[in-house]
């Protein structure tokens, strides 16, 4: 079974510099893995551990991404392979043109059984690249996905909805997004920290996958990021019994003009 496990990296949130005129810098932030994705990488392990296969990992976006750093990071968490597609002109790409950019790797990559997304990146969260490669792809496609099972060469999955769980069965290839509950992500021991620096990597740019640099222009842009202001707490204290507080909290909230 060949699986495919698409991650993002992006700026540690903690990095993250907040300016006078409320505008955010990353530019001193470290790269990291974002957690979402590591629920993919811990799946699509647990799937290649019980039915056989491999783990290959794919990301695609500027030159951080090649940071030694993360690349021995991604492969300590058990990934067989890394694929990475490092251009510059892939900074601030939007979903649609990630979605394109991966679709042709995994093409180049050759043939797969599944491919895995995490439920969205940990800066933007849009929760369409997934959605958007499988449709590009022309195979089936799921989201919310909490569990998977392999069962006779058919993948029985469950998706959470907003009050029901709803259980699918799919062939194969296919595309799925799982949420965060999926599985717990294992922490890299000190064997696979070593075998990491051992597995293959392969480092490919836009031409190497038949994309032009001046096709990959967002269809978006993004105007400004801002923080929102710092408000101090008002510190009121309601006390009284039940009712009585309840009142008090809708009168306190409709002098602030919030009901």
């Amino acid at each position: 079974m060949n699986i495919i496990v698409c991650y993002k990296p992006t700026p540690d949130a903690s990095d993250i510099v907040v300016r006078a005129d409320g505008s955010i810098s990353v530019e001193r932030a470290e790269w990291i893995l974002s957690p979402f994705d590591l629920q993919a990488v811990e799946a699509g392990m647990r799937l290649a551990e019980a039915a056989g296969g491999k783990v290959m990992a794919l990301s695609v976006g500027p030159r951080q991404i090649s940071n030694s750093k993360l690349k021995k990071d991604m492969l300590s968490r058990g990934p067989d392979e890394l694929y990475l597609v490092v251009d510059d002109a892939l900074a601030g790409a939007d979903t649609a043109v990630t979605a394109r950019v991966l679709t042709q790797a995994v093409r180049k990559m050759g043939s797969f059984d599944l491919i895995l997304f995490g439920e969205g990146s940990a800066d933007l969260y849009f929760q369409q690249v997934g959605l958007q490669v499988g449709e590009l792809l022309c195979i089936p496609t799921l989201n919310a996905i909490s569990k998977i099972d392999l069962e006779d060469g058919r993948l029985v999955v469950e998706r959470s909805l907003e009050d029901e769980i709803e259980v699918l069965e799919t062939s194969m290839p296919a595309a799925l997004s799982v949420t965060t509950d999926i599985a717990l992500p294992r922490l890299p021991s000190l064997k696979e920290i070593l075998k990491a620096s051992k597995k293959p990597v392969t480092e490919w740019t836009l031409t190497d996958i038949d994309v032009q640099g001046g096709t990959v222009k967002a269809h978006s842009e993004i105007v400004a990021v801002q923080a929102p202001p710092h408000v101090e707490r008002k510190k009121v204290v309601l006390e009284g019994k039940p009712a009585e507080a309840v009142q008090s909290l809708v009168d306190a909230l409709q002098k602030e003009g919030i009901l």
